[in-house]
């Protein structure tokens, strides 16, 4: 028998109330489930991706239920876009309160040995070198204010080998490792950095995989001891638990969020 314990339709409890919180990634999958959940848990929400019009209609969806939220535009792959939509969150709202650093790359499936320099330069761009200044703009910002936390999307990938998307694991390991250097690093500032590796959770990523290489997602379920993919709400609550007070003596941690694919 199948214990279904998906909590996607849990009541908002105000978890996130006052706080002002940026997202990257935010126009599709976690990142704008993490949007919605994150609004109706109380944060002011500022939304960051290069698609400004699923962004804008994303905003107009949280503002039409009495949320606060606004949209920049960013480009992960370029470090001057990244510094100047954390800027812009200190313009909007004077204070950074959280982090989810979310956006990412997807790589196209294949073996290391036909990887091309191409694909990892991309992947290092914005998969891995993305994060860290995002990180640090983030973390100047929070200083001036008091602190506050960061949570960076890794990936199941990140925790062993990875012989189907050799240069996408390796760049989440490294931002594994620089999310806890990270925590130890700001811990004395108030600020917590952790991260999260979701497992197999339907996204556009996953049908983009799915269309590469059929069968991937019936196979990954039923690899998964829960038996489904995960739904990109479910991985956000994590996150949004991360972000908030209640977790207000978790930094340096890298928690799976995948159906105990991992285990």
């Amino acid at each position: 028998m199948t214990n279904n314990t998906n909590t996607t339709d849990s009541a908002p409890v105000g978890l996130l109330n006052g706080k002002v919180i940026f997202i990257t990634g935010a126009s599709r999958g976690i990142g704008a489930a993490a949007a919605r959940l994150f609004a109706s848990e109380g944060a002011a929400v500022v939304l960051a991706a290069r698609s400004t019009e699923a962004l804008d209609r994303i905003v107009k969806e949280i503002r039409a239920v009495g949320g606060t939220a606004d949209a920049v535009t960013l480009d992960l792959a370029d470090r001057t876009s990244i510094r100047a939509a954390v800027d812009r969150v200190e313009e909007l709202h004077g204070r950074l309160d959280g982090a989810f650093n979310n956006g990412a790359a997807g790589q196209q499936p294949g073996p290391l040995d036909t990887t091309s320099d191409e694909v990892i330069d991309a992947q290092f761009a914005v998969n891995f070198r993305s994060h860290w200044t995002a990180m640090t703009a983030e973390a100047a910002l929070m200083r001036r204010t008091g602190g506050g936390a960061i949570v960076n999307t890794s990936s199941i990938g990140s925790r062993r080998a990875n012989p189907i998307l050799p240069a996408y694991g390796a760049m989440k390991r490294a931002l594994d490792s620089v999310t806890e250097t990270a925590a130890v690093s700001w811990a004395r500032d108030g600020i917590r950095v952790n991260g999260i590796t979701p497992g197999g959770t339907a996204t556009q990523m996953i049908d983009e995989w799915e269309a590469a290489t059929p069968g991937i997602i019936e196979g990954m379920s039923a690899r998964i001891p829960m038996g489904r993919m995960g739904e990109p709400r479910e991985i956000a609550e994590a996150a949004a638990w991360l972000l908030s007070d209640r977790a207000s003596y978790v930094t340096g941690a890298i928690v799976p969020v995948d159906g105990g694919a991992g285990a």
